[in-house]
This record gives C-alpha cells, structure tokens and sequence, in this order.
C-alpha cells in the first residue's frame, strides 16, 4: 500500500516509512520550493523525533532555510507558519492514526498539498533530480503566541466544567492552559504525554473512544467534554448527558452564530456531511458549498471561495479568518455560542435537526470493479440531480446516496441519508438495483446506522 494519501504521507513506522523517506522528501520539497524557507514541527509520537530530525537534514542540503518550531499540536504548527511567514511548512504527524503509525502533513506556499502535489514530490523522491544548497536552521517557539492569541479573542466567557480529554496527544499542555485562561474549570483526562498513546485509540471520531471521557462527564458532573485527536487539529464534543455530538450538530451551532454576524457569506462542507447542514446554511442565509472529503481538500476550496466557515464529518472544524482547522479555538468558539444561546451543549444540539443516515459502508472492491460501480450509478440513476465532486453523489426528494472509490484501499465506499428511516431503505435498494455490479456484493443491512 502506498505511503502517498489523498491529503498527505502516512505509513507505519518502520516498515512503510522511516528516516530515509523523511531525508528523501526534504530533499523534494526543498526542490520544489526552490530554496525557501519551510517551518518544521512535530507530534509527540515516539517516532518522530527521528523523523523529523532527517527531515531538516534533507530540507537544509537542498538549501532551505528551515524554521523549527518543536513538538507541538498541528493547530499550533498552522499558526506558526502563518505567522513567521515561511514558504513552506511540514508536519511530522499521523494524525488520528495509532501509535506504530506517522506520516507528513505538506504546505507548498499557503495551500495544503493535493494528491498532484504529492505525485510531484513522490517522482522527485525516485529519481533524486533535487537541487542543492548550504541551508539554515532556526528554532522559534509559537506556543506562547498562540495561547495568547485565542485567550484574547474571547473574554468573559461563562464558567463552565470542561473535561479536556487530550489522548495523551499534542494538546495534552495547551488545551488545559488555553481553557483555563479562558475562564473554565479544566478537568483533565489523559492529559500526560505519551506518543504510545498507551489510554485510547487518538481517534476520538470513533465513539467506542470516549467511554472513559463520557464516563468522567457523568461522574464529575461537567457541562461537557472535549476530546482531541493525537496531533490536536480534530475534536469530538460530549454534551452534560454523555452524549456524543456528530460533527454536523455542532458545526450547525457555529454556522448559526456566525452568519448571523456575516449574512452572505460561504460555508464548506465534507459531501458526506447530513444534509441539514446546507439546510441550515440557506436558511441562515448564506451559501453552503459541498466538497470532497479531506482536510487538504475543504482548506483549499476555503481559501478559494473566501468561505467563513468549513467542516467535516470526521471533527475538522476550519475557521475562514484563521485559514486553518483548529480544534482548540473551535471548542472556546463553541463555549462563545453557548453563552450567546444562554443553553446547555445538550440543549443546544437538540435544536438541531438529526436524520438517518448510515456510516461509511466500506465494501471489498477491486479498483476498476469499484469504478466501473459508479459508471452505472451515474447512467442508471441519471434521471435524479447528481454531483461528481468525488465518486458519484445522487440527490432525491427526501435524501441522498453516496458511492466513492478508496484511494488508499481496495474498496467502494457507500453512505446513505434520507428524511425517514423507510425512505432510507428505499434509497438504498434503489441504489442496489440500479447497478449490478454492486448488487453482486452488498446487501443493505436495515437498521445500520450512524450513531
């Protein structure tokens, strides 16, 4: 399986990736950036101190000029780089991934790379036709500057009980601090370092994640839970019930607070998103733009369009002024419209509107078989309104149907959502039928759905 994603590099360390792949890509981005200057940081996985020390030897013998900026969350590495000005910027992360596992996030100029980015760089890792030069290292800490920069940005908060649930991961310091100088009583959880990530999985995307967080909610009688992913730039939120938020409830309470303020303005979001999340954007006026899923992906249409606001399914929330995906400030925003609604997150979230919808639907497929599936979707199904952002995307009266390829994996990927649960079903057979050679591997199971 190759180590090249959608939106990054990621493999299992050492067997995918190790220290010859980090010189290797240095030199590559070095190469492409043509001696400019790169800001460097890094998880707290066990990995990648290594890594990331091969990484700047490969960027400073291309001839960059290298600013690093230390083990920090990626939120904080965004930040950084924003702020120092730097051409470049490479993120030794895995992300939600598990502890064997790490990877590089990529920044060419102020766009996240895309998959013809990293084909670029992958050729100039195999043929070594890089550039060479006497490079400069500098070490800069942003910490500070960014703690300052989100605790100033709101003042007079109510208190509240929060349970910080940092996974042992990058936010287990600042997540705390931050909070705290905003006025919250921190009940920390596994707010110790370890890149082992010895306590949970650092996917907290995954609900099984967070018996201890919701558990802890219940016990400590907190307002609610944040809890972040192992590199600090996903966030899944627990209301007073112990209750865990699907990223489109809580994305919806943003959109409501924010284009009250910006009437107009442009919200992106993951396709797989429930549809009351362009529901929500017409009807608070503003402009609700789908897009395919990963973080490179939305970011980018972010900077494109100018957007106030974008989201995913998986917990990335992007804030438009701060051109990044930061869980830290998103969770003090989100405290900002609970006061603003004088509610509970729990009472909040009620307000919001939840239909059936079914997780991903991950189906064994070889490639050409998978994408042959979505020819006939598209064909069969031509009579309804479909969108080809990603795999194919059929829009009927009372929900959706979703078909992509797995770019990682040999596999299709189905997601369905409709208004009633038999409209689900529906859906869901009238998919099947429409292509035989999906109706050849899958079944639809009734009753499968998203929690």
């Amino acid at each position: 399986m190759s180590i090249f994603k959608a939106c990054d590099i990621r493999g299992i360390y050492p067997s995918e990736l190790d220290e010859r792949t980090a010189w290797l890509l240095g030199r590559a981005i070095a190469t492409r950036l043509n001696d400019q200057s790169v800001a460097v940081a890094g998880d707290l996985r066990v990995s990648t101190p290594q890594l990331k020390e091969r990484l700047i030897e490969g960027l400073l013998a291309g001839g960059a000029h290298v600013v690093d900026l230390g083990i920090i969350p990626t939120p904080v590495f965004y930040f950084g780089k924003s702020l120092l000005g730097t051409q470049g910027g490479v993120m030794v992360t895995a992300s939600h991934n598990p502890g064997q596992y790490n990877g590089f996030k990529i920044i060419l100029g102020d766009l996240p790379v895309i998959p013809e980015d990293l084909s670029d760089l992958a050729a100039l890792m195999r043929t070594g036709a890089f550039t060479s030069g006497a490079g400069r290292l500098e070490a800069r800490d942003v910490q500070d500057a960014y703690a300052a920069s989100i605790a100033s940005a709101f003042g007079g908060l109510s208190r509240r009980r929060v349970v910080v649930d940092a996974g042992s991961g990058s936010f287990w310091q600042l997540a705390p601090r931050v909070l705290e100088a905003c006025g919250q009583e921190v009940l920390p959880l596994y707010c110790t370092p370890d890149g082992s990530f010895p306590n949970r999985d650092p996917n907290p995307a995954v609900a099984a994640n967070l018996s201890a967080t919701r558990q802890m909610v219940s016990d400590a009688h907190a307002d609610l839970a944040v809890a972040f992913d192992g590199d600090g730039d996903r966030a899944v939120f627990i209301d007073e019930t112990g209750e865990v938020l699907k990223a489109e409830k809580v994305l919806v309470l943003l959109i409501r607070s924010l284009l009250c303020a910006n009437p107009g303005a442009r919200v992106v979001y993951d396709i797989k998103s429930s549809s009351v999340v362009a529901e929500e954007v017409a009807a608070a006026g503003g402009v609700a733009l789908p897009e395919r899923s990963g973080h490179a992906f939305i970011k980018r249409r972010l900077f494109e369009e100018g957007a106030l606001l974008g989201g995913e399914v998986s917990g990335h929330y992007f804030i438009g002024k701060l051109e990044r995906d930061d869980a830290l400030y998103t969770a003090v925003l989100l405290l900002q419209v609970l006061d603003e609604l004088g509610m509970s997150l729990g009472q909040a979230a009620a307000t919001v509107a939840s239909y059936p919808i079914t997780p991903d639907l991950r189906i064994p497929c070889a490639p050409q078989e998978a994408q042959a599936i979505i020819t006939e979707l598209r064909g069969n199904l031509a009579d309804w309104p479909q969108e080809h952002l990603d795999g194919v995307r059929i829009l009927f009266e009372d929900g959706w149907a979703l078909a992509r390829t797995s770019v990682t994996e040999p596999l299709i990927t189905l997601r369905f959502e409709a208004h009633s649960v038999a409209a689900l079903a529906r859906i869901q057979q009238l998919t099947r039928q429409a292509s035989p050679r999906l109706a050849a591997i899958w079944q639809p199971e009734p009753g499968k759905l998203s929690n």
